[in-house]
């Protein structure tokens, strides 16, 4: 069996990779895909904590977080469409403010 602390570490590297995405990149698509892996690192945290204490709750909470995920990123897919066709550009340094 593979112990808890093995799922934590994993859980840890996969957030400091999601927040250094999010922090350091200017490609709007690149920061969706760390946000992403910030949820992941939460979810794989949610079912090893539910496993160690033989609770369904925490794979319950991934299962949430993975449907509002989802349309989080069906939204943001639908932003960027308009956004590339309004401003061809991607760098979140260029977009600076969205206009009705």
């Amino acid at each position: 069996m593979v112990p808890l602390w093995w799922y934590v570490v994993l859980a840890v590297l996969l957030f400091v990779i999601g927040a250094a995405g999010v922090l350091i990149r200017r490609n709007i698509l690149i920061v969706l895909m760390s946000l992403e892996l910030l949820l992941n690192s939460v979810n794989i945290n949610f079912i090893a904590f539910g496993r160690y204490y033989n609770d369904f709750r925490g794979q319950i909470f991934a299962i949430f977080v993975i449907a509002i995920t989802a349309a989080e990123v069906a939204i943001a897919l639908g932003i960027l469409v308009a956004l590339v066709r309004n401003k061809s550009t991607l760098k979140v340094d260029d977009v600076t403010m969205m206009k009705g």
